[in-house]
């Protein structure tokens, strides 16, 4: 299956704290590589040297466009608890146009399977995120089959993030991001891809990612980067506010 990915969803610039690149880099590397659209996803306020609040809640200075590359003003957000509460409250989010959420060491204590799953779905339903990101960190297990179905019934993305499947970060993720790649498959469901870039030189980084979701078995309708109009359409029916007054 060859695919044209057009959109990377997963992003960080400096302002994450560990990350090398500026927004203008970033956006500069995507229209190199062909990408029509980036996501600058710093990550929430409660990991060590990520900005401030103040940083998301002004993110409207940022343009719709850079290096003629449509850009989404994002948050990777750190989910806290059990009950899914994430680290970016509702009002800083004004300005934004797609909030990733997901677990992190140390905004989230791991817990069982069952705890774990719990977190993820009361974030889906209660904090508002519209993808759930690197699910498959066998630091923070949960149950595919549950998550899967609540990120259907909740219009929630599942993110098969490229950087989990390498030798880089969230070593193990293999297995469990194929497990939850064939559920989303057996649903019908979609994915988000991410690279999860932390510096320009990994911008449009699927190479792994689309290797394991054509082992998935997963379609081109299931998968929202083929084309910028279905992600447009997926943020408007999440009703973020730039989408519905396009």
């Amino acid at each position: 299956m060859i695919l044209k990915i057009t959109a990377d969803l997963h992003t960080h610039t400096i302002a994450s704290g560990h990350a090398y690149s500026t927004l203008l880099e970033m956006a500069k590397a995507a229209s190199d590589k062909g990408l029509e659209m980036l996501a600058t996803t710093d990550h929430g306020p409660n990991m060590p040297g990520a900005p401030h609040p103040y940083h998301f809640g002004n993110m409207r200075v940022v343009p719709k466009e850079i290096h003629g590359v449509e850009i989404l003003r994002g948050v990777e957000a750190n989910i806290l608890d059990k009950e899914g509460n994430i680290d970016l409250p509702l009002h800083f989010q004004r300005n934004l146009d797609i909030v990733l959420g997901g677990f992190h060491y140390p905004c989230y204590n791991s817990g069982s399977v069952e705890e774990n799953t719990r977190a993820a779905i009361n974030a889906m339903i209660h904090s508002k995120i519209d993808v759930l990101v690197h699910p498959g960190n066998p630091e923070f297990q949960l149950d595919p089959e549950k998550v899967v179905q609540a990120a259907k019934e909740n219009n929630v993305l599942i993110e098969i993030n490229n950087s989990s499947l390498g030798e880089g970060s969230r070593k193990g993720s293999y297995d469990n991001c194929l497990e939850i790649a064939k559920t989303v498959a057996k649903y019908n469901w979609i994915v988000s891809l991410g690279s999860d870039a932390h510096i320009v030189f990994d911008v449009g980084n699927f190479t792994k990612a689309l290797t394991l979701i054509e082992k998935a078995g997963l379609k081109e309708e299931n998968i929202i980067n083929t084309d910028i109009r279905k992600i447009k359409e997926f943020l408007k029916s999440r009703k973020r506010p730039r989408f519905i007054e396009d």
